[in-house]
């Protein structure tokens, strides 16, 4: 199934997100030509769990999108809203095709090669490893590493023990199963989407006890997203590495850290797809594309790190950032 047609989900809504999604589209268009699934925007419909209507109203972002092939998918936010927005990913794969693969990527991904020729196995799951040590954070007091993960995968039936990378450390957080849910893909959203759905209101309406003391928010999303591929017979080594978050795609996150961080070939896709004048005039409506890409900010934020010898923690590269002025989000 390396090779077989397959759809793509982003979750766009309002405000930033759109100008996002455009990207995303644009540059998918431009860096896959191969691509042969469908192109879905996901967006949230306005409703009790929203303080205000989530949809793109934007004319000229929504037909920006059409002119790309991209689908608006609209879907209910049953569970979730404006209280944890990240649930979107989740919800919103239930309104995909059911049975067809699909790969989700966050909006704030460009796509920077051929996706038709990632060799993914849509019947093992997987998900970015361009991860940090995030969650948890074990007090001092107890449970570790191994005891909160131990008590999550119980509560599903899931054996805990297969999950380990047995080449790392005991209470080492690489030594658990651990994804940013930047991207993910599997081989039907239907059931993929369900279990999400399903694990992540036990998690958040009754934690295990071993939870206590650690935060859900933001980190629900990607405390779940493990368990789900695991149960589903997917793991860390189903994709080879070196392909997405790599020469296929970015997730750059925010735009300063794309001009600190990111190769001269995502600057260069990032510039490419934003030139044409049609596209131009839609994302110089969203105030830090239009300082950072067409005002040359982002070149100016670029010319203060070196990318062969970076800061080793984020928060220095956003702090050098913000101590010459250069940041926005």
């Amino acid at each position: 199934m390396a090779n077989a047609p397959f759809n793509v989900m982003i979750a766009g809504q309002a405000g930033r997100l759109q100008y996002e999604a455009l990207l995303f589209a644009a540059s998918l268009r431009r860096c896959s030509p191969g691509f042969a699934g469908r192109l879905f925007v996901a967006v949230p419909q306005t409703g009790p769990l929203w303080d205000r209507d989530p949809g793109i109203r934007n004319p000229d972002v929504l037909q920006a999108l059409a002119d790309l092939d991209a689908e608006i998918l609209p879907f209910e936010s049953k569970v979730f809203g404006v209280a944890y927005p990240y649930g979107n990913k989740i919800e919103a794969l239930l309104a995909l095709p059911e049975g067809e693969p699909f790969v989700f990527f966050d909006t704030d991904t460009l796509i920077t090669g051929e996706l038709a020729k990632v060799p993914f196995d849509f019947s093992r799951p997987s998900a970015s490893l361009r991860v940090e040590g995030t969650w948890p954070k074990p007090t001092l007091y107890g449970p570790g590493y191994a005891g909160i993960w131990q008590a999550l995968y119980d509560r599903f039936g899931l054996d805990f023990q297969s999950s380990l990378d047995l080449s790392q450390p005991d209470e080492y957080w690489k030594r658990y199963l651990y994804f940013n849910a930047g991207y993910f893909y599997s081989a039907c959203p239907r059931v993929f989407g369900a279990r999400f759905l399903e694990y992540a209101q036990s998690v958040r309406n009754d934690p295990p006890p071993e939870l206590v003391g650690q935060s859900l928010d933001p980190w629900l999303d990607q405390v779940v997203l493990p368990l789900v591929i695991h149960s589903l017979g997917g793991g860390r080594d189903a994709l080879p590495a070196g392909y997405l978050d790599g020469k296929t795609s970015c997730h750059y996150r925010l735009f300063p850290l794309l001009y600190a961080r990111e190769s001269d070939h995502v600057v260069e896709v990032l510039h490419e797809v934003a030139a044409p004048n049609r596209i131009k005039k839609v994302l110089k409506g969203y105030e830090p594309i239009k300082r950072m890409v067409y005002q040359g900010r982002g070149e100016k934020v670029r010319a203060l790190f070196d990318r062969e010898n970076l800061p080793r923690r984020e928060q220095a590269i956003r702090n050098k950032i913000k101590s010459e002025g250069f940041w926005m989000r």
